[in-house]
């Protein structure tokens, strides 16, 4: 599996600031001093291939990390609903991952590329086709859907000269949005692949 293609680029950021509130600065250092030692990786780094943060926190904290972890990923999404969810809904309470959704679905354009990868995956030059949106900015906004893991790759297409281009789709089926008590609640239908691959939900959950 692709580190790209899954949910963990989605959560890493927000679960790193999380682990920063629950753990302190100090620790955090600590842990991240650790994972170079071990793994050559940063946190963030870590946290996207979640096995090797797990294996350093348990070093640190032994089985105290598995109530750690669950605390950790309750400040970003819900778990509650997520031991109800069988249908790959996930309830994301974390502000700042909350606004990425937010301000994609309120950007024409990000909305447009959406709608367009939304059933079918394909590469950056269709998309913007189908689109209509400008080359540059298009490629940018795609981009910048790509880095916060709203768009994921999945397969490829050959080109004229045997290149292979990647092919992009979302990560999620379904979106539905809440405003409650001044926060934003998103709730995510994730696509099958992405739910199954993340290692961070995997190991937290089980």
């Amino acid at each position: 599996m692709a580190l790209e293609n899954s949910l963990d680029n989605l959560l890493a950021p927000s679960l790193r600031q999380s682990i920063e509130v629950n753990l302190g600065k100090s620790t955090l250092n600590k842990i991240e001093q650790r994972l170079m030692e071990r793994h050559g990786l940063g946190i963030v780094q870590a946290i996207k291939d979640f096995h090797k943060f797990d294996s350093v926190l348990r070093e640190f904290f032994g089985a105290g990390a598995d109530g750690l972890e669950t605390k950790f990923l309750q400040n970003i999404i819900d778990l509650k609903q997520q031991k109800k969810a069988t249908d790959n809904w996930i309830v994301i309470q974390e502000q700042s991952l909350a606004k990425i959704f937010l301000e994609s679905f309120a950007d024409e354009d990000k909305k447009a590329i959406i709608g367009t990868v939304l059933d079918e995956s394909l590469i950056i030059a269709d998309i913007l086709e189908r689109c209509k949106v400008p080359q540059t900015s298009g490629y940018r906004k795609i981009n910048q859907m790509i880095d916060s893991g709203l768009l994921i790759s999945s397969g490829y297409e050959l080109a004229s000269d045997g290149k292979k281009i990647k092919k992009y789709e979302t990560i999620f089926d379904n979106v539905k949005m809440d405003i409650e008590k001044n926060h934003i609640v998103v709730k995510v239908q994730l696509k099958k692949n992405p739910f199954h691959e993340s290692t961070i939900l995997q190991i937290i959950q089980h």
